[in-house]
């Protein structure tokens, strides 16, 4: 679902002003990167053998990761490097403080708000193809069930073969043809969602509601849902951080990432919610198995989904020293998880890597490592917040711009929440998600809306249900016959006569 925006004159710098989203770097940042870009020092173990591949949307520059999948007997082994951002960055630096003052990577549909100066991010440190890169090198070893039967982490010297992107990769495996480093890509990920589920994993894959470029001086707002690839290739990002919360808490040390257990009335509440839109819940059925069986095709199976986004609250990044914490785990994995393999869009990848490379090595955890950690979780969360903000604060805009000029218009839409007095409707044309006044609407079908405000300075977009015409009649009398032409509630005009 898309629509083209005429002109598009919206602001985002400005929405970037309003949000106080880091502008340039400064000279001494600029210093610090370009001196790391030039005395960067390889590692001495080369794995530039392995022909690895990375996957990312197209035109990407930051390349965190590069993929190669072997078959081994009836397993697999993944070779997976990543960007060792820590080669560049000297603890105590001003580009060290820049990188915790952002946190993270900004997305703009204009422009990208980088972590680490372009020059790193997108160059030096980037894992572009037919580059010798410095890396973290895991090589994770699978069974045939693809559970983890052996793990290997250290750094290397890497060399990408090729800059793969999503739609190209799924084309591939769609024609039979896929790149020979990731052939195996296919049958790990399928192990890997079947054991995901053995986990009982909470998988909400809601579509993604962007906004991107059309063309010059245009934009179109989507609602896309992943490739099958995609699904496959954040499994491997997945495995890798699995493997990573495995080793900090063997080590007794680390920074996991956690979402704690669903609460029990949000269970109880989507238990309802099922049965209101008609979703079968087996006896026993944990949520993370029934959300796997709906179909994301059906309004109410989606609004089904949109319920169940209450299950993962209180996300956070748990430091541990020693004991390992009460609440390891993150639920919508199913397991504890730790983020280690995007260090060039997340600062606390970085650290994660480190903490590894430690760990498995028996080596002392480097002391700018334990320093910061303590902090690290605060910084992650405000970086969090803020990019949480940027993103809907574009759609916002966006959605509001689009519908400045339709107030009044009726719109086809699906009611995907509501309570007693309102609720929340995507329509049909464009993708616009927005409030909706209106007593009991009915979640999971769809209804017509009428467009009340698109506010763009604001960012406001706000519908109310269009009910139709319930009666109008016409009536002509005569001595022997009555009739009447008049609306039923659908708005169609029937006629009906008696005999006097």
């Amino acid at each position: 679902m898309t629509h083209r925006i005429a002109g598009a004159p919206l602001d985002f710098a400005a929405l970037r002003s309003e949000l106080e989203v880091p502008g340039d770097f400064d000279s001494a940042v600029l210093a610090d990167a370009e001196h790391a870009a030039a005395s960067v020092r390889l590692p001495d173990p080369d794995a530039t053998d392995i022909p690895f591949v990375t996957i990312d949307p197209a035109g990407s520059r930051d390349l965190d990761q590069a993929l190669h999948i072997a078959r081994d007997g009836d397993g697999f082994v993944v070779s997976y490097a990543i960007a060792d951002v820590a080669s560049f960055v000297v603890p105590g630096s001003a580009l060290d403080a820049e990188t915790h003052r952002r946190g993270e990577t900004l997305y703009f549909p204009d422009v990208r708000v980088p972590l680490h100066p372009p020059g790193l991010s997108e160059a030096a440190a980037s894992l572009l193809p037919g580059q010798i890169r410095p890396a973290v090198l895991w090589r994770i070893t699978l069974d045939a069930t693809g559970e983890v039967a052996a793990v290997d982490v250290g750094r290397a010297r890497v060399r990408s073969t090729a800059q793969l992107d999503y739609a190209g990769v799924q084309r591939s495996f769609d024609a039979g043809t896929p790149p020979a480093s990731v052939e195996a890509l296919v049958d790990v990920g399928t192990r890997r969602l079947a054991l995901a589920r053995a986990r009982h994993a909470i998988d909400l894959d809601l579509p993604e509601q962007s906004v991107e470029p059309d063309g010059p001086g245009g934009w179109t707002l989507t609602l896309r849902s992943p490739l099958p690839v995609e699904r496959y290739n954040a499994e491997i990002s997945l495995l890798t951080g699995m493997c990573a919360a495995s080793i900090m808490l063997r080590g007794g040390f680390g920074l996991l990432r956690t979402v704690p257990p669903p609460d029990p009335g949000a269970v109880q509440a989507l238990h309802r919610a099922a049965g209101a839109l008609g979703i079968d819940w087996p006896e026993g059925a944990a949520p993370g198995d029934v959300l796997d069986s709906v179909d994301r095709a059906d309004p109410r199976h989606v609004a089904f989904i949109e319920h169940a986004v209450a299950l993962l609250r209180g996300s956070g990044y748990t430091p541990f020293d020693g004991a390992p914490p009460a609440q390891a785990r993150h639920s919508g994995i199913g397991a504890p998880y730790a983020h280690v393999t995007a260090p060039l869009r997340r600062l606390v990848d970085r650290y994660g890597s480190e903490i590894c490379l430690a760990l498995h090595a028996g080596t002392a955890i480097p002391d700018w490592v334990r320093r910061a950690v303590p902090a690290l979780p605060a910084q992650m969360q405000q970086a969090d917040h803020r990019a949480h903000l940027a993103d809907r604060a574009v759609v916002d805009a966006t959605e509001a711009w689009l519908l400045r000029d339709r107030v009044g218009e009726r719109f086809d839409a699906v009611v995907i929440d509501a309570d007693e007095r309102a609720g929340t409707v995507v329509l049909d044309e464009p993708a616009v998600r927005a409030r909706c006044t209106g007593p009991d609407l009915p979640v999971g079908e769809r209804i017509r809306v009428r467009l009340v405000t698109a506010d763009v300075e604001q960012r406001d977009v706000h519908f109310e249900r269009a009910w139709p015409t319930r009666v109008s009649a016409r009536v002509v009398v005569n001595p022997a016959r009555i009739t009447a032409t008049r609306a039923d509630k659908t708005g169609q005009w029937y006629s009906c006569s008696a005999a006097g």
